[in-house]
C-alpha cells in the first residue's frame, strides 16, 4: 500500500538510537514481515509509537478504535502470516481483546503489544488510571491468558530482550496470538541487550517421528485402498498446518474426489479437476454431499467439527469410515491413532503408498447436473441476492480476493467458485459479527497485489463502519458490497425477535461523509440489475484505483436456501432441552 498515507514524522527522533527495546522491537517486527502495524495511540504506548514510527521499514496505520485495529491484524496474518497491532494500557486491552480472541480461534500469529504502565509502580499500591480502581496490574494480563499462547510483562530491561524474542518466535512456531506489554518508561532507554542488530529467528522445523510416520501412512494406505468410492475433505488447519501443496500432491496422485469443509474454504484450489464442492452437510454444494455421505471411506484433513460446521450436529459421518488427520495426529476409524505425525510429512508419504482410484469422482460426474442459470430481472426489477452474486462471480480472477462477512454472505460466497490464486477468508469458528470491516482493512494492506471484493451485511457493518476511513487514509482500493436488508438475517433464521431489526441508515451518506473530499472514495445505491451492472463496471474501470463502496438494496427475507435450511438445525441444536438428571 502507499506509504505515503502512514503516519510518518518528519525526521527521526533521538530515542531511536540504535540500542534501545523500542528499536529492537521495531526491527523484529520488520523481520518477521509485519512491515504494517495497526494501532490506537494512548499515553502509555506513546513513547513506544515513537520507535515504530522512526523504523524506516514499518508502517504505522492508526485505526479508529482498538477492536477494528486487533481485526486488521487478523486479516493481515492470513494474507502474509503474521500481524500485529498496538494498543494501550487495560482500556485498549480489553478492547483489542475480542479480536485477539478470534485470531486464537483461527490459528493466527498476531502480536498484541500493549503500552504498559511505568515500570516503578509494579509492587506498589498505587491505583493508576486505565485500571478498574485497584492496585493490580494484572486484570489485563488475565484476561490475555486464555486467548494467547505466550505473555510478556516487561518492565526491567535485563530480561526484556528474552521476553520480547521468546513472545514473537512463540506466536510463529505456534500459529496463535502472543501477548506484550511494555511499560511505557522502557521504550528509549538504551541496554547492552540491545546493542547489535537482532539476529534473525531461525525456527527449527518440526518433524515427525519417524516410526508413527511409518506406521500412520501404512494403516492409512491399507484402509484407504481397500474402499470402493473414498474422498478428501480439506478443513481450516491446513493454513496452520502449511500443508495446501501437500494436499494438491495427495489429490493428483490418489484421483479421489476432493471436498472442502466450510471454514476450509480458499484453503484448496477450487480449479483441480477433482473439486467437487463445499462439504457442509445438509447444506452442502449440489452434489457434493451426496458423494461425501455415501462413500465408504473419507479422509479428513485440519478438520474443525462445531456444531456451525456440523450444521448443528447433523452430518451423516461415521467414525468407523473416516481418517482425521491433525496438525500433528492421525486417526483411523475407531482406532488406532499415531501421535506427532505432522500433516505435510503424512501427506507427501501418503501419496506415494495410494492406489489410484476414481470411482466416486465417476460417480459424481454421472449425477452432477449444472446450476440453472438466475432468470433476468425485468427492467426496474428489485434486486435478487442470486443476481447479485453471480455478478459477483463473473468479478473474480487470481488477482481478486473475497471477504465474508457472518450471515447470510457466510452462504452466499461459499458457492462462489474461486479461480487459481483468488483469495478467500471468513471467520467462521468464532463468528464475530463486524469483523470484515477490520480484516478487509488488514488484508488489502498486506495483499497489495489483489482487489479484495467484501460482502458485509447491514447489520455487521454498523458495528465496525468507521475504519472505513482507515481504508481511504491508506489508498485502498477494495470493493465494498453493503448488502443492505434491513437487520441480522443470520439471527432472524435462527431464531426471529424485535431485536434482530435494526436501524436504517444512508450507508453511502455516511461514507461519503467520512470520506469528506480526501482520497480516493467512490459510492453508489444499486437496487435493480442494471444499475447493479453499471455499478460494477464503474468500480472496475472509471474507479479501479479508488475504494468503491456499492450499496445493495434488497427484500429482508431474500436469503439463500442454504441459510434457511442451516438456521432452521442450528436452532434446534441451540434449543435442545437439558439432558435428565
Amino acid at each position: 500500500m502507499n506509504s505515503s498515507n502512514a503516519i510518518c514524522p518528519a525526521a527521526p527522533s533521538a530515542a531511536a538510537s540504535s540500542g534501545t527495546l523500542g528499536r529492537h522491537l521495531a526491527r523484529r517486527l520488520v523481520q518477521i514481515g509485519a512491515t504494517d502495524v495497526f494501532s490506537v495511540p494512548g499515553d502509555f504506548n506513546l513513547t513506544l509509537l515513537d520507535h515504530l514510527i522512526d523504523e524506516p521499514g514499518l508502517n504505522l496505520i492508526g485505526c479508529c478504535n482498538e477492536l477494528n485495529a486487533g481485526y486488521a491484524a487478523d486479516g493481515y496474518a492470513r494474507a502474509k502470516g503474521v500481524g500485529a497491532c498496538a494498543v494501550t494500557f487495560t482500556v485498549g486491552g480489553l478492547s483489542v481483546l475480542n479480536a485477539i480472541a478470534g485470531a486464537y480461534s483461527e490459528n493466527l500469529p498476531v502480536i498484541c503489544i500493549v503500552g504498559g504502565p511505568n515500570s516503578n509502580d509494579y509492587g506498589t499500591n498505587r491505583i493508576l488510571h486505565h485500571t478498574i480502581g485497584l492496585p493490580d496490574f494484572t486484570q489485563e494480563l488475565r484476561c490475555f491468558q486464555t486467548v494467547t499462547c505466550f505473555q510478556a510483562v516487561v518492565n526491567n530491561l535485563d530480561d526484556a530482550h528474552e521476553l520480547i524474542d521468546t513472545a514473537i518466535s512463540t506466536a510463529l512456531k505456534e500459529s496463535k496470538p502472543v501477548y506484550i506489554s511494555i511499560s511505557c518508561n522502557l521504550p528509549a532507554i538504551p541496554h547492552p541487550t540491545f546493542a547489535r542488530e537482532p539476529v534473525p529467528f531461525f525456527l527449527a522445523p518440526k518433524v515427525s517421528n519417524q516410526l508413527g510416520l511409518e506406521a500412520a501412512v501404512e494403516a492409512t494406505a491399507e484402509f484407504l485402498n481397500k474402499a470402493v468410492k473414498p474422498v478428501i475433505i480439506g478443513g481450516p488447519k491446513l493454513r496452520f498446518s502449511k500443508a495446501q501443496k501437500a494436499f494438491v500432491e495427495l489429490a493428483d496422485a490418489c484421483g479421489y474426489p476432493i471436498a472442502v469443509m466450510p471454514s476450509g474454504k480458499g484453503l484448496v484450489p477450487e480449479s483441480h479437476p477433482h473439486f467437487i464442492g463445499t462439504y457442509w452437510g445438509a447444506v452442502s454444494t449440489s452434489f457434493c454431499g451426496e458423494i461425501v455421505e455415501s462413500a465408504d471411506a473419507y479422509i479428513f484433513l485440519g478438520p474443525i467439527f462445531n456444531d456451525y460446521s456440523s450444521v448443528g450436529y447433523s452430518l451423516l459421518i461415521k467414525k468407523e469410515k473416516s481418517v482425521i488427520v491433525q496438525p500433528n495426529r492421525v486417526t483411523i476409524g475407531n482406532g488406532p491413532s499415531f501421535g506427532w505425525v505432522f500433516m505435510t510429512d503424512f501427506l507427501t508419504a501418503l501419496a506415494k503408498r495410494l492406489k489410484r482410484n476414481t470411482t466416486a469422482m465417476e460417480n459424481y460426474r454421472r449425477i452432477y447436473v449444472p446450476p440453472g442459470i438466475a432468470l433476468r430481472h425485468d427492467k426496474d426489477e428489485p434486486l435478487r441476492v442470486n443476481i447479485l452474486f453471480k455478478h459477483i462471480q463473473e468479478m473474480l480472477s487470481g488477482n481478486s480476493a473475497v471477504i465474508s462477512e457472518t450471515g447470510d454472505s457466510w452462504f452466499n460466497c461459499q458457492k462462489l467458485r474461486l479461480p487459481e490464486n483468488c483469495g478467500y477468508e471468513f471467520q467462521m469458528q468464532y463468528g464475530s459479527i463486524g469483523w470484515s470491516v477490520g480484516a478487509t482493512l488488514g488484508y488489502a494492506q498486506a495483499a497489495n497485489d489483489k482487489r479484495v471484493i467484501a460482502c458485509i451485511g447491514d447489520g455487521s457493518f454498523q458495528v465496525t463502519a468507521q475504519d472505513i476511513s482507515t481504508m481511504i487514509r491508506c489508498g485502498q482500493k477494495s470493493i465494498i458490497f453493503l448488502i443492505n436488508n434491513g437487520g441480522y438475517t443470520i439471527e432472524v433464521e435462527i431464531h426471529d425477535g424485535p431485536y434482530n431489526v435494526i436501524k436504517n441508515w444512508d450507508y453511502t451518506g455516511l461514507v461519503d461523509a467520512i470520506h469528506n473530499g480526501e482520497g480516493k472514495c467512490w459510492t453508489a445505491k444499486v437496487k435493480t440489475e442494471d444499475e447493479l451492472v453499471e455499478a460494477i463496471a464503474t468500480a472496475t474501470e472509471t474507479h479501479k484505483e479508488s475504494l468503491c463502496f456499492i450499496e445493495v438494496f434488497v427484500h429482508k427475507d431474500d436469503t439463500s436456501k442454504e441459510l434457511l435450511e442451516w438456521g432452521s438445525r442450528v436452532s434446534a441444536a441451540n434449543s435442545r432441552p437439558p439432558n435428565p438428571q
